[in-house]
């Protein structure tokens, strides 16, 4: 454990470095969807929120998740800390308890209009693709973060386990936005038990119903077992309209939209 916190920020960057080229070279080579808009011009504007979002948590957050984890453990916080159980189940448990809580807090950032205001940020863009799983509202990051923190104490998440669920975060919200091919069996199988590119893009197809649905990152179990599942989009893949209905323009490709948005009139 001391090796991961001493090399924490190295792996993490390779494994989202490594996945981004994996899964930007699959698109190319076997996109799902044909684009709205030119690639560069998005990618532009959804790598300048990912520097901004990683500045901001680095200026306003002094300690990690993982940080957060070693000392809940000294503390002996959280229900994790207060029962005797192997320390790999602990583990997990934990990241498997972590993906459940994340799918509520994605709940959440659909159903109260102030986490909506800046969670509409990721869901504004009018392509999916591998940079539209680090798109967010730096506020929405800060926030999420605490929420993180919250959960980790009341859990009393082993260091590891945060660290393996950061990295599964990261990784599966990359391949889940992908614009790749997957043949439909292969998906099938896959689902059962881990979101994948085809489930998710329901998530974000302009029909208010699907919006409201898939909500998993990493697990698909969590929409199965809170009715919140829709298989397929109403449109199918390549005849459904991605972003929100009110937003059908390039004004979300612009950086300026997407860090001001959120404190504009809503329409």
């Amino acid at each position: 454990m001391s090796f991961i916190q001493d090399n924490e920020d190295l792996i993490r960057l390779s494994v989202f470095f490594g996945t981004f080229v994996a899964m930007a070279l699959w698109e190319v080579l076997s996109p799902r969807t044909k684009r709205v808009l030119p690639r560069m011009r998005r990618w532009c504007v959804n790598w300048a929120l990912v520097i901004i979002d990683s500045l901001t948590l680095r200026l306003l957050v002094p300690v990690l998740a993982v940080g957060v984890a070693g000392c809940v453990a000294d503390a002996g916080w959280g229900i994790l800390n207060w029962v005797v159980l192997p320390t790999s189940l602990k583990v997990i448990l934990a990241v498997v308890v972590l993906d459940m809580l994340i799918y509520w807090q994605h709940v959440a950032s659909h159903r109260f209009a102030v986490l909506w205001r800046f969670h509409r940020v990721h869901h504004a863009d009018r392509d999916i693709d591998v940079t539209t799983g680090a798109r967010f509202h730096p506020v929405e990051i800060l926030l999420s973060m605490v929420y993180k923190f919250a959960c980790i104490a009341l859990l009393g998440a082993p260091a590891m386990a945060v660290f393996l669920f950061e990295v599964l975060l990261n990784a599966s919200a990359m391949f889940n936005h992908s614009n790749v091919t997957i043949g439909r069996k292969t998906d099938q199988m896959i689902r059962k038990l881990i979101v994948t590119p085809d489930m998710h893009r329901v998530h974000h197809s302009i029909e208010e119903k699907e919006t409201n649905s898939n909500y998993g990152f990493f697990l698909s179990v969590w929409d199965r077992l809170f009715r919140t599942y829709i298989d397929q989009p109403k449109g199918g893949h390549e005849g459904m309209t991605i972003g929100l209905r009110e937003f059908q323009s390039d004004e979300p490709s612009s950086l300026r939209w997407s860090l001001l948005s959120p404190f504009m009139k809503s329409r």
